[in-house]
């Protein structure tokens, strides 16, 4: 694969040009990297609509039937169920965490065993978010631990 960058001061916006002699497995991952780097979130928060980018999400939590997407800025309210996210987000890195959350796997800077089978996740901003027996052992299994 041949990589080309070109700088032009007149252009507006960043052109992505992908020259194949078919788009096989390899170029359609190329391009569904490029297209989830492209993808925001809505969240809400005092009467404003924000465009969160997936990589600033650090959990999602559903509380009294309110999903909210919890980031280093703020918490933002969400419209979307939890099942709708888990399906959107799943693709890029989120898991299911317990039956209320969704973790971006890579906002994950620690873990440690917790009561009765339960992960204690320490994500980048110092947060402890909470992973339930039930889905623990997916997660011991991703990160190749028992």
């Amino acid at each position: 694969m041949q990589i080309k960058l070109e700088e032009d001061p007149a252009v507006g916006e960043v052109q992505v040009v992908i020259r194949c002699r078919q788009a096989d497995g390899s170029v359609q991952k190329l391009l569904a990297l490029l297209r989830a780097m492209d993808q925001k979130l809505t969240g809400e928060r005092g009467g404003q609509t924000f465009l969160l980018d997936f990589g600033d999400v650090l959990y999602i939590d559903t509380v009294d039937k309110k999903t909210f997407f919890y980031t280093a800025e703020g918490v933002y309210e969400t419209p979307l169920r939890l099942y709708e996210l888990e399906e959107r987000l799943a693709p890029h890195d989120f898991f299911r965490a317990s039956k209320s959350a969704i973790v971006n796997f890579a906002a994950i800077q620690s873990l440690r065993p917790d009561l009765g089978g339960r992960l204690r996740l320490t994500l980048r901003n110092g947060e402890a978010v909470y992973v339930s027996r039930q889905y623990a052992p997916g997660l011991k299994k991703r990160l190749g631990i028992h």
